[in-house]
């Protein structure tokens, strides 16, 4: 099957809606994308046209995102575009939406702390103590005068 993969980089412009359904977690939430361009004329940059798709997370991803996003924070969308045509009242109407694969904070424009859910039944989180990458390992810690030269190599 043919889809269209794609990547949007953009604000968070809606607050991401949540919602527990029967075949698993839902979420979604408004994504705002302007483009930006340098004016030579004004010597200055320039926001462009806006395009707004309705982002669709679901499962653990739709989990984490009602978690972790909020109005406002920048992020990367990743995944595949769907267009629809509809008629209401007698109008009609196209909406861009992108079911999401991936998403995450732009760390181009600020930072961001990364934490993995706890799994399902555990309580204790034992945290990993940080390796220390300053020590030599057992066998390259012999002292230089018993260390033997390595014979160079012939070509």
């Amino acid at each position: 099957m043919n889809e269209t993969m794609v990547c949007a980089v953009g604000n968070v412009a809606t607050q991401p809606v949540y919602r527990e359904l029967a075949n698993g977690a839902s979420a979604r939430f408004r994504l705002a994308v302007t483009a930006r361009y340098w004016d030579r004329e004004k010597s200055a940059w320039t926001d462009g046209h806006t395009n707004f798709f309705t982002v669709w997370a679901n499962r653990a991803l739709a989990t984490n995102v009602g978690a972790s996003l909020s109005v406002g924070d920048p992020v990367i969308v990743q995944g595949r575009l769907k267009v629809r045509t509809e008629v209401r009242e007698g109008q009609s109407w196209t909406s861009a939406d992108i079911d999401a694969v991936a998403i995450g904070h732009d760390l181009s424009r600020g930072t961001s702390a990364f934490r993995r859910p706890n799994k399902e039944g555990d309580t204790t989180t034992s945290p990993r103590s940080e390796p220390n990458w300053e020590t030599e390992p057992e066998s390259r810690s012999l002292d230089i005068s018993q260390q033997q030269p390595e014979p160079a190599g012939v070509t």
